[in-house]
């Protein structure tokens, strides 16, 4: 495999076509073609089906990472010489923690290094790792990918929140009923989190009307606004909302898997997320005691906490 090939095969993938690769390469398209059964020959593997966009097969995926990976190591060997272009790190990373923490984290490195973010459920975004999408991602798989390494960041709580208005009118003798009657605010319909809580507490999650809200911050001024009870992460909480259910948080263990690869970009973002979501998140319930803030590996639910699977794309 040489490196023409490498690039031919990611810029195809980054630009959809073969045409598109050919105009980021600064070649024709007959010369990315080639390339391309090049680089096929010399895997013995078809790496790409030629549809509009392009889409890279299992084998692709294996070497569209190993292609990620050789661009990042040249453009950090050409940084450290004092010259090239600005590293690009492209991550996934849940809606929740874009709108919260992350941000915070990376803007102190944005003059140096170049972000390429993906919005993405935290439970999807490990499979852009393993299509080379991505070199790093915030997830709930605690399992590293094939060619990856992971670190636990720490929970992100959840709290079923409502406006106190909102309260009053749909549970006007206590939060031990009304569930199947009171409007829910639903991030998208790949959300669970509200659903999960109904089934805790006796209710048919089909039952309630329920408002669709696909952006993280709108989704809390939803709940504010009065439309209907949801699922706020304690770090996104503002103040006046009540708690519908004291003993009923929902705990989701993030964690932040990376590339195996000594990339000073990538190892220099990872160290300002870490620090970050160890700052920002609760330990899981078990761990409270004998870890250090955001420590833990795994979220256990305790008497007052309860897992599930955390919404927020999406990107």
């Amino acid at each position: 495999m040489q490196l023409d090939q490498l690039r031919a095969l990611r810029a195809s993938v980054d630009a959809g076509t073969l045409d598109g690769a050919a105009r980021l390469l600064g070649l024709t398209p007959s010369a990315v073609s080639q390339r391309l059964r090049a680089l096929e020959t010399a895997t013995g593997r078809v790496l790409l089906v030629r549809s509009r966009p392009v889409r890279v097969t299992p084998s692709g995926e294996a070497v569209l990472r190993l292609a990620r990976q050789v661009e990042a190591l040249v453009v950090d060997t050409a940084a450290e010489l004092g010259g090239g272009a600005v590293p690009v790190v492209p991550v996934a990373v849940n809606a929740d923690s874009l709108a919260t923490w992350f941000l915070p984290a990376v803007a102190p490195l944005a003059g140096e290094i170049a972000f390429d973010l993906h919005r993405a459920d935290e439970s999807r975004t490990a499979d852009l790792l393993r299509d080379g999408t991505v070199m790093a991602a915030v997830t709930v798989d605690a399992a590293p990918v094939a060619g990856c390494r992971v670190t636990p960041l720490g929970v992100l709580r959840y709290r079923a929140l409502a406006a106190p208005a909102f309260a009053r009118r749909w549970f006007p003798d206590g939060f031990h009923e009304g569930w199947e009657r009171a409007p829910v605010v639903v991030f998208d319909r790949t959300d669970d989190l509200q659903d999960t809580h109904l089934r805790r507490r006796g209710a048919d999650p089909a039952a309630p009307p329920r408002h669709l809200v696909p952006s993280s911050a709108d989704f809390v001024d939803a709940v504010r606004l009065g439309m209907g009870w949801g699922m706020v992460p304690d770090v996104q909480r503002p103040p006046g909302l009540v708690d519908l259910d004291p003993g009923g948080a929902a705990d989701v263990t993030l964690h932040w898997q990376q590339w195996r690869l000594r990339s000073a970009a990538l190892d220099r973002v990872a160290a300002a997320v870490l620090a970050a979501g160890r700052a920002a998140l609760e330990r899981p319930a078990g761990e409270r005691s004998a870890r250090g803030r955001g420590s833990a590996v795994a979220s256990r639910p305790s008497d007052d906490t309860a897992e599930a699977e955390s919404r927020r794309p999406e990107s």
